[in-house]
């Protein structure tokens, strides 16, 4: 399953969709720009202060508009919070999920995964985990907000589910091996890295966690996974889900 395919993906129009409307067409581009650059803007104050600490007027002085401005491209702050959120999941993909898919199925895309992760993590632990945060601001408060934002969590932890399946599937971890438990062993490190390094800023908080990732590996793995070649995350962005 790909992350994409679930509802917590944006979609912005493309610029050709805006030249090729029939009328009013570069007014329609403008405000999409001014749109991206406000939730450029409310995603950066987010990672700060938290999604419950977006406003309106808070984001209209950043961006050094009128409150109504920033307003008529939203029509609410919910909605604000959630554009939001689907953009940090964008970019969530760009950066963790898609250069992964270019690592072969199995261990190597595994690891890729586990390792992007750990490098997102490691860049957000001065600016905060809108995925973390946003549970501890959301956990116990129902609505769209939270539905958007446990979407976004829940999509990008099955596809890590999906990773492990495969890689079961390819030999490469135990035949009796708990996929969901390995998931939720690595989901556990990401956690506690992000608690220890920003929170506590507990000292080689990143070497732990790699070493935890490469215990569950050993714990839970096949004698073909010594085999099986290491992986380098990418840069590269990749939209072929299809693999």
């Amino acid at each position: 399953m790909s992350v994409t395919e679930l509802p917590a993906k944006s979609v912005r129009p493309s610029l050709k969709a805006a030249v090729d409307a029939p009328s009013g067409g570069a007014g329609l581009h403008k405000g999409q720009q001014t749109k991206t650059a406000i939730v450029d803007a409310a995603l950066g104050l987010a990672t700060q202060i938290g999604l419950e600490g977006l406003s309106i007027g808070a984001l209209a002085e950043v961006m050094h508009m009128s409150k109504s401005g920033v307003f008529a491209h939203f029509g609410s702050r919910e909605e604000l919070q959630i554009s939001v959120i689907r953009e940090y999941h964008h970019r969530f993909e760009q950066e963790v999920f898609y250069p992964a898919l270019e690592q072969p199925r199995g261990m190597p895309r595994l690891q890729a995964l586990f390792q992007n992760w750990m490098n997102r993590t490691s860049v957000e632990i001065d600016s905060g985990c809108l995925y973390i945060s946003g549970a501890v601001e959301f956990d116990d408060r129902p609505g769209p907000v939270r539905d958007a934002l446990a979407g976004s969590v829940q999509s990008w932890l099955s596809a890590m589910y999906r990773a492990v399946v495969q890689a079961k599937e390819a030999g490469h971890l135990s035949p009796d091996a708990d996929e969901r438990q390995i998931g939720f062993e690595i989901h556990g490190l990401i956690l506690a890295l992000h608690y220890d390094a920003r929170f506590l800023k507990t000292p080689g908080a990143l070497a732990r966690a790699n070493t935890g990732f490469a215990n569950i590996m050993t714990r839970y793995g096949s004698a073909d996974a010594a085999c099986a070649p290491s992986s380098k995350p990418s840069t590269k962005s990749n939209n072929d889900t299809s693999e």
